[in-house]
């Protein structure tokens, strides 16, 4: 038990580090589309300007509200009418990380696309990478993690709204990893394992 702490502990401090020396490329390499993973203005903000800038030639927005609809999105994202009507799509459909990936996976290879530029927050890319690339296939990812605040030189220690964030997401990203070892599914009480049925009655 002793081991495994210490292991947890380690893996943290691993991915804490890594993921605050994230940094949001300057001018990323193009791709033959954009996807962002809803979760805050700040995301999709980012990705309307590399669509706008040429990265890539059209983009999802994975994970909508049922609720809003395209001209409220345009709206909020400003930029040009004309692309966001052309070049947008919407996915209404993804709950949480997992359902993103299923729907980009969908929307990926309905249009053949070979490279997508991903757009999330720093402390989402490890595990939004994992479960895109699961079901994306031979397509190339590019990493596009957005940065909302400093968190290099071991800053996130001392915000412990930071902390949080990151611990609850190294969490997250062990249970993706576990999925690709043990297939588990989320239930009303925690995980189990994909396929089992209920348990009997006695």
């Amino acid at each position: 038990m002793v081991l495994v702490a210490a292991c947890f502990v380690v893996g943290f401090g691993w991915f804490a580090s890594h993921v605050a020396h994230l940094s949001t490329p300057a001018d990323p390499q193009k791709a033959d589309a954009i996807i962002v993973l809803t979760g805050g203005q700040a995301r999709l903000d980012a990705a309307m300007e590399l669509l706008e800038s040429g990265k890539g030639q059209r983009l999802l927005i994975s994970g909508v509200h049922p609720s809003a609809s395209r001209f409220q999105l345009q709206k909020a994202m400003g930029g040009d009418k004309a692309l966001f009507s052309c070049c947008v799509d919407l996915d209404r459909t993804a709950l949480d990380t997992i359902g993103n990936a299923e729907e980009s996976a969908k929307w990926v290879e309905n249009h053949a696309y070979g490279s997508i530029i991903v757009v999330t927050n720093n402390y989402h890319m490890p595990r939004s990478l994992l479960e895109l690339g699961r079901l994306l296939g031979g397509a190339r990812l590019e990493p596009y993690p957005v940065v909302n605040s400093d968190l290099g030189n071991g800053n996130w220690l001392t915000k412990p709204e930071a902390l949080r964030v990151l611990f609850t997401e190294y969490n997250k990203y062990l249970l993706a990893l576990a999925r690709g070892i043990v297939p588990l599914k989320p239930t009303p009480d925690g995980v189990t394992l994909a396929g089992a049925g209920p348990p009997s009655v006695r």
